[in-house]
């Protein structure tokens, strides 16, 4: 879509991206979840201090999506010690993308990951990787189509709920 622009998040837009983080995660993963699994989730990992906080991490950066004035998804990366797993100074962990439902199929999930990927490029990182719900088909396939391939599982708590996720990584440089 022509008019979607990729913009930084900064720390004074704490409140649109709790809305948009609440809202796409609910669209993606309500169905096959319990409710209080769903709700624990949420209030811990989107309440609004805790994104002010990592809005405020040097390793952390999100980057909205937006169709003229309106959100419609984001993107979250982290390098260093931000990264959830694997922590390596080479290395660029995409730990979110999440677009509308409404905006699916516009290939604006592809622009988000394409700025990670401009991000990785920038800092010289030899890989991008990621964690992604075993049960979560359509992400693989859209990580396999763009050339990551699987290389560990680690343990995703939702709630209460503990899952599988499928570790995926894309090298960039052959070191």
């Amino acid at each position: 879509m022509e008019s979607i622009k990729i913009h930084k998040v900064g720390p004074n837009e704490a409140a649109e991206l709790q809305h948009i983080a609440q809202i796409t995660f609910s669209e993606t993963f309500a169905t096959d979840n319990t409710e209080e699994d769903m709700q624990k989730y949420l209030d811990v990992n989107f309440a609004n201090e805790e994104l002010y906080q990592q809005l405020n991490t040097t390793d952390s950066s999100y980057y909205f999506a937006k169709d003229k004035a309106s959100v419609v998804g984001y993107l979250k990366v982290n390098t260093g010690l931000a990264q959830t797993e694997l922590k390596e100074h080479n290395s660029l962990e995409i730990e979110r993308i999440y677009v509308l439902q409404a905006y699916q199929g516009h290939k604006i999930g592809q622009l988000l990951y394409e700025k990670a990927v401009q991000i990785a490029t920038e800092i010289k990182a030899d890989f991008i990787w990621l964690g992604v719900w075993e049960e979560n088909h359509k992400a693989i396939n859209f990580y396999q189509r763009n050339g990551f391939e699987a290389f560990d599982k680690h343990i995703f708590k939702l709630g209460d709920d503990e899952q599988t996720d499928i570790m995926m990584r894309l090298q960039l440089n052959n070191k």
